[in-house]
């Protein structure tokens, strides 16, 4: 009796082996055919902006290493929310992808509910660049630097607006630290995206944007906009004639826009780390590094746990200044 009870014992263990072992070559095989049909890149801007233009590049390069066609799908609003939500929301199988920016980080400390918990509902692929803003203004503006428009804001509180990409974007919290660091009362004009932003900008409707380098770059260099300042911590490689904001009188003043793409919080780590090899050879071709360079991004590809931890800083670090300038979702 104890051999036949010891054998059958042994038989349900080798087919209980058995099973596990082609369930997992099973899943194996099927992370190893990722992807199987066309993804999805969601941007959360309106097409035509900074973001949009550095996501399209991104998508061409995925498609040729994973060799599916990667769409771009625009959902603009609510400060990136509405396309972080369709994101957070999608199936966690890879094929739907966020890319991610500065309000990524910004928002859980904006906004007193999402309709996500960010921590919990994206798991990261990983970094693509980071890249300044730029102070820009009309090239009718009368202000040449920083220092001009600090000294008409302190004598003229109130009377000067900036323009932003939405509420939690670099362009409005870079606006905002400005103000409180300059010690001036500027109004915050909210838009959906950059293209609107930049229309009333150069039509006069507004006074100056921080907007991301990417968004102003090409007007720029065709004379629709000046760059007063950039608000990183040194001059921007594609700026290099254009002071930063702590050298023109705003000591400790900096900014940093960032790109970054997630997927949705149950995505097998083996899928997420197909993408990310695949985002690391897009940011290598020499047709995405020319386009996306020349608009100011400077590359810093990386490890799914190197933009975890980035924007974990980045979330802590914000934290406490929207808290100290008292900004809240209300526009």
């Amino acid at each position: 009796m104890h051999l036949r009870h010891s054998s059958r014992l042994r038989a349900v263990f080798t087919h209980a082996a058995v099973a596990l072992a082609c369930a997992a070559g099973a899943m194996s095989a099927a992370h190893a055919a990722f992807p199987e049909r066309p993804l999805k890149l969601v941007v959360p801007f309106p097409p035509g902006g900074g973001t949009d233009l550095i996501a399209r590049q991104m998508a061409d390069g995925l498609s040729k290493d994973l060799g599916q066609t990667v769409v771009v799908e625009n959902r603009p609003g609510g400060g990136t929310i509405i396309g972080s939500d369709n994101v957070a929301k999608s199936d966690p199988d890879g094929y739907t992808l966020l890319m991610a920016t500065f309000a990524h980080a910004v928002n859980p400390s904006i906004h007193k509910s999402l309709p996500y918990a960010t921590n919990d509902a994206f798991v990261p692929v990983g970094m693509i660049g980071q890249s300044p803003n730029v102070l820009v203004v009309s090239p009718k503006s009368p202000f040449n630097s920083v220092q001009d428009m600090v000294a008409y804001a302190k004598k003229n509180p109130g009377k000067l607006t900036f323009g932003s990409y939405g509420n939690g974007t670099s362009a409005h919290l870079a606006g905002e630290m400005f103000k409180s660091m300059a010690g001036v009362d500027i109004l915050h004009v909210p838009y959906r995206g950059a293209g609107p932003a930049i229309n009333d900008l150069i039509g006069g409707q507004i006074d100056m944007i921080f907007s991301t380098a990417a968004s102003v770059s090409g007007h720029i260099k065709q004379g629709n906009m000046k760059a007063l300042a950039v608000t990183t911590q040194q001059r921007a490689p594609a700026f290099p004639n254009v002071p930063t904001v702590a050298e023109s009188g705003v000591p400790g003043y900096f900014v940093d826009s960032w790109y970054g793409i997630f997927v949705a919080k149950g995505t097998p780590a083996p899928i997420r780390d197909r993408l990310n090899v695949a985002m690391q050879a897009a940011v290598k071709r020499p047709a995405f590094q020319k386009n996306v360079e020349s608009e100011g991004l400077v590359i810093s590809a990386g490890s799914p746990e190197a933009l975890g931890k980035y924007v974990a800083t980045e979330e802590t670090r914000w934290r406490k200044i929207v808290q100290d300038a008292g900004i809240t979702d209300a526009p």
